[in-house]
């Protein structure tokens, strides 16, 4: 009986991005907690690999998809719920990362691809779930979380990272709207904004990153953030005091400081 009780409190999530980085970080310490994932990414066999190293891997389910095909992603989401019965955590954490200047027209392609991962997908992968978390009883409603993965990079916009920066601002003023919108509803929807993360996005950086923070302490205060329903969280807090300040930094201190700051490199 208590077995029982046990499994229909554990946590229903659903997670983009997951083959890798914080993705994958955040799938390792849902599972530890004893929740039943629904795992998206491109990588079928990296899906399979995370999914075989995970506790009670059976209780787990794995979508090999491109974020971007939204019918695939609609599927899968409609899968995950009719095998559940819902979920609870709706994580949508697939990001791509690379730097691009206006100034080269064969950058469009990959500011295309980076709105349409980082941003428009956020809006895919929520849309499934939102009609059947807010027919839920009032109680089970405040247990659903919507979580947007910002950047401190959105915060500001960096040189060299024009799609970048504006794809991130774009997550989290959605996000934004969304959390006013679904308000009266008692689902919480929570951005958190990743500072410098040691991942394989990262590891990539020819520069110094400022307080970088292994994966798996991330992932744990992310967990932390997701359960208290927190509106808005970088992590780790030093980067969010360090945003604040560049927040009100006037206009023509911040492009003194920040003209010749190191750039992303782009994919040539």
């Amino acid at each position: 009986m208590a077995d029982s009780q046990a499994t229909r409190q554990a946590l229903r999530v659903f997670l983009t991005g997951a083959s890798s980085g914080i993705g994958m970080a955040l799938a390792r310490a849902y599972a530890q907690q004893g929740a039943t994932l629904g795992l998206v990414a491109r990588r079928a066999a990296e899906l399979e690999a995370l999914r075989a190293s995970l506790p009670d891997a059976q209780r787990h389910r794995v979508y090999a998809l491109d974020v971007t095909d939204h019918a695939a992603l609609q599927a899968a989401a409609d899968a995950f719920m009719a095998e559940f019965g819902g979920a609870d955590v709706v994580i949508a954490n697939a990001g791509i990362s690379q730097g691009t200047l206006t100034e080269y027209r064969e950058d469009l392609a990959a500011f295309e691809r980076i709105l349409a991962v980082n941003v428009i997908a956020t809006f895919a992968t929520f849309t499934p779930f939102v009609a059947r978390m807010k027919a839920l009883p009032e109680e089970a409603r405040r247990r659903c979380r919507l979580v947007g993965i910002g950047s401190v990079a959105g915060i500001r916009g960096l040189p060299g990272a024009e799609a970048y920066s504006a794809s991130k601002a774009a997550v989290i003023s959605y996000c934004e709207s969304l959390r006013v919108e679904l308000r009266s509803s008692g689902i919480k929807v929570v951005t958190i904004a990743p500072g410098y993360i040691d991942t394989p996005m990262t590891q990539v950086n020819h520069y110094r990153m400022p307080f970088l923070m292994p994966v798996e302490k991330f992932a744990a205060r992310a967990l932390q953030s997701i359960a208290e329903g927190v509106s808005y969280r970088v992590i780790p807090w030093q980067m969010g005091v360090v945003a604040k300040l560049l927040r009100m930094l006037p206009n023509w201190l911040y492009d003194m400081a920040f003209a010749r700051a190191p750039h992303k490199k782009r994919n040539l």
